[in-house]
């Protein structure tokens, strides 16, 4: 939203992938069998002749699914949300911030769990950011409504909480959002929030298919955080957001539960080998500029989750260059995921 950030540095391909001599088929998946061990896919743009898939073991790692059909006016009024998580969708928030010259921002964050627990705190830093940076702050309101009796994750809160104080943002907590208008939205506890950008991410939720295929409601049933199989199904395991695990929905989450499948697969095949992995993580949170400077701080915080209760720590003190290790970071991860630098 700010521009520090392009596209072209963070989108990979698979073409490394192709080239180890893993098979790559694209389309999407309309239905599994798990009693036959077939899975169903749509054909592709790409011209993939794919139908049916048989498999030995699956793994399930969809993703998940914006789903706001259960917010009164939704289905009509659903083109006038953005949010940062989807490319389309955050270009037309950008838009917007970066020409609209008054207004209202409501950000909105629904019921835990969601994918990036900090996301809506950044993208009410972020709009802060862009409009100061304009010289047209003082002529919009920014909302955060959040469903979470806390923001997320919890215990970054109090930094959170002062850092909107010094922004002008206001804060609702615990106000899950029932309705959508033209330009208003309205919570359960009967708030009315008027708006003209609004940046509204959807309550989260696996695809159709998994609950029809009987293997979890609203998420992906797993037997623990380390063993990722299905209840049922030993050949049916899971990974990423989908994954009913009890953590955050974040990358490193998303990539520590793809390495406990991994193990888990090899030690049914018989295999001692196995890989180092862990539930713990540090995360930075974008906390934008209170000046309107285009170099956004971020704060830093890490969760260990191999201890219970799981173990939070942060750096109270907003830093730019915590947003600097998030890109190096970001990175080395994706070189390390698609085998290949951005050029």
């Amino acid at each position: 939203m700010t521009g520090e950030q392009q596209y072209g540095r963070i989108i990979r391909g698979y073409e490394n992938v192709g080239s180890k001599g893993i098979k790559v088929m694209t389309g999407n998946v309309n239905k599994v069998d798990p009693d036959n061990r077939k899975v169903y896919v749509a054909e592709s743009t790409f011209g993939n002749k794919v139908g049916e898939v048989s498999y030995d073991y699956l793994v399930l790692a969809p993703g998940i699914v914006f789903d706001g059909s259960d917010i009164v006016g939704y289905d009509k009024w659903w083109w006038k949300n953005t949010n940062v998580y989807d490319p389309g969708k955050v270009n037309v928030l950008k838009s917007k911030l970066w020409s609209d010259n008054e207004g209202s921002v409501v950000i909105y964050a629904p019921k835990a769990p969601y994918r990036c627990a900090p996301a809506p705190t950044e993208t009410a830093m972020l709009a802060h950011t862009v409009l100061s940076n304009r010289g047209v702050r003082g002529k919009f309101n920014i909302v955060h409504i959040d469903a979470n009796d806390k923001t997320q994750p919890p215990f970054i809160m109090d930094v959170l909480k002062q850092t909107y104080e010094k922004a002008g943002i206001q804060l609702a907590t615990n106000q899950e959002l029932s309705e959508i208008g033209e330009d208003y939205v309205v919570t359960k506890s009967g708030e009315k929030y008027k708006y003209t950008v609004l940046a509204l991410l959807e309550p989260n939720r696996a695809p159709k298919f998994v609950e029809e295929a009987g293997l979890g409601k609203g998420f992906i049933d797993v037997r623990s955080p380390q063993d990722l199989r299905h209840p049922k199904y030993d050949d049916i395991l899971s990974a990423g957001d989908a994954a009913k695990l009890p953590f955050p929905k974040n990358q490193e989450i998303a990539f520590e539960s793809a390495m406990f499948a991994s193990n888990k697969i090899m030690e049914m095949e018989g295999l001692t080998e196995k890989l180092p992995v862990q539930y713990a993580f540090v995360g930075w949170a974008y906390m934008g500029n209170l000046e309107g400077k285009l170099e956004s701080w971020s704060l830093q915080f890490q969760l260990d989750l191999t201890v219970q209760p799981p173990k939070p720590t942060k750096d109270p003190q907003l830093k730019r260059d915590y947003t600097l290790q998030k890109d190096r970071w970001e990175q080395a991860y994706l070189e390390k995921l698609f085998g290949y630098k951005a050029v």
